[in-house]
């Protein structure tokens, strides 16, 4: 092995979806030529197709042998040790915990803004998400399902199963003010959580509080300004929080569609990001500042730079992806080296991607086979 002073940076493949990458030594050839190739694999229209292996993907990793794999995502709902071992069964590989990076993995990052205070969230089934919430150091967890069950008038149109009733927290909403609205995955009620979350963002965190953004009825006597000045001045809740203060809202994986083993790809957590906006536009007038997580944001993919390159001494970015939109826009935002693969929502018949990458594969065996032997011939010369 040469020195690490004399050695190339690695090259890094992205692929969309729940991933892995692989810090792979290359058996065929003399070790002083071999680079670490770093993989970060995707899972949907990459590695799997819904619940379905894609058979070049076994044979992808095969050509890793001996790797260390890791994963860049914009799935998610579980925990990373829920999510190992599940794709540890699936593709036949052993993948630890921390080799894997969900939509949500991120939100480890910013745990210490709201640790102490209560936030909802939302996706996934039941309270799987608070469970991944509370594991990242959230303390005070809430989602929907606690309010539909705190007061079923909020959403009359649903009745908690009783799986779902099961799951809840028994919790007052109006001496619980919410700080932040994090969305982990993909929600499973539209209307319950769209409501929820125009609740929460119009009443600033109380939840069947008044809407402070909308004027008060002619019949109501306001509050003089002297005193409305004073109240917000000391507005401040049992958390340390502004009461006033507008509410975070933050998506985590701004996918439009995403590949199943449906035959047309499935409207994602950026369509539901997209009904709630439209939704609160015509209510408010314009739409609500949100911070979005997840590929191609710059954000995610910093993320899972600085995790790379805690385990790689060098590193060069170069996506392998299936998503034109998300993975290969945030690949060459990155400066990253990117390969589409044609085995998820990229239609080669329906024209040249979006967002043109390095390299376009018909699936992620040639694109691991064409990131090896490129990464070989920069070796030898």
């Amino acid at each position: 092995m040469l020195p690490v002073s004399a050695r190339r940076p690695a090259l890094s493949s992205v692929l969309r979806g729940h991933a892995y990458t692989r810090v792979a030594l290359c058996k065929t050839a003399p070790s002083r030529f071999i680079q670490p190739l770093t993989h970060l694999f995707g899972q949907d229209g990459v590695l799997l197709r819904g619940p379905h292996t894609i058979p070049a993907a076994r044979r992808a990793l095969d050509m890793l042998n001996g790797a260390n794999p890791m994963g860049l995502t914009n799935g998610g709902g579980v925990g990373e040790e829920a999510r190992r071992r599940k794709l540890n069964s699936q593709l036949g590989v052993e993948l630890q915990h921390t080799q894997i990076l969900q939509a949500h993995t991120i939100l480890k990052s910013v745990v210490h803004k709201y640790a102490d205070k209560p936030v909802l969230v939302l996706g996934g089934r039941n309270d799987d998400v608070r469970k991944v919430a509370e594991g990242y150091g959230f303390k005070h967890v809430y989602t929907t399902l606690d309010v539909l069950a705190w007061k079923p008038e909020v959403w009359p149109f649903h009745e908690l199963t009783p799986e779902e009733r099961a799951s809840a927290k028994l919790v007052d909403f109006s001496q619980t003010p919410i700080s932040a609205i994090f969305v982990f995955h993909d929600p499973r009620n539209w209307s319950l959580d769209i409501q929820v979350i125009i609740d929460v963002i119009r009443a600033r965190g109380v939840i069947g509080g008044p809407y402070l953004d909308t004027p008060e009825p002619a019949d109501q006597q306001p509050l003089p300004q002297d005193a409305r000045k004073h109240d917000q001045h000391q507005a401040v809740d049992e958390h340390g929080g502004d009461k006033n203060a507008p509410i975070e809202l933050v998506f985590c994986n701004p996918d439009l569609l995403w590949k199943s083993d449906f035959p047309q790809p499935r409207l994602g957590q950026g369509a539901f990001r997209e009904a709630f906006q439209a939704v609160y536009k015509a209510l408010i007038g314009k739409t609500y500042p949100y911070v979005q997580y997840g590929k191609p944001t710059t954000a995610t993919y910093k993320f899972a730079e600085k995790v790379l390159k805690d385990r790689l001494e060098e590193l060069q970015g170069g996506p392998v992806d299936h998503n034109p939109e998300s993975d290969i826009a945030g690949a060459n935002g990155a400066g990253w080296e990117s390969v589409l693969v044609c085995t998820g929502v990229y239609d080669p018949a329906r024209g040249p991607p979006a967002h043109m990458p390095t390299y376009v594969a018909e699936d992620v065996e040639e694109a691991v086979r064409w990131a090896i032997e490129r990464e070989m011939g920069r070796k030898v010369d």
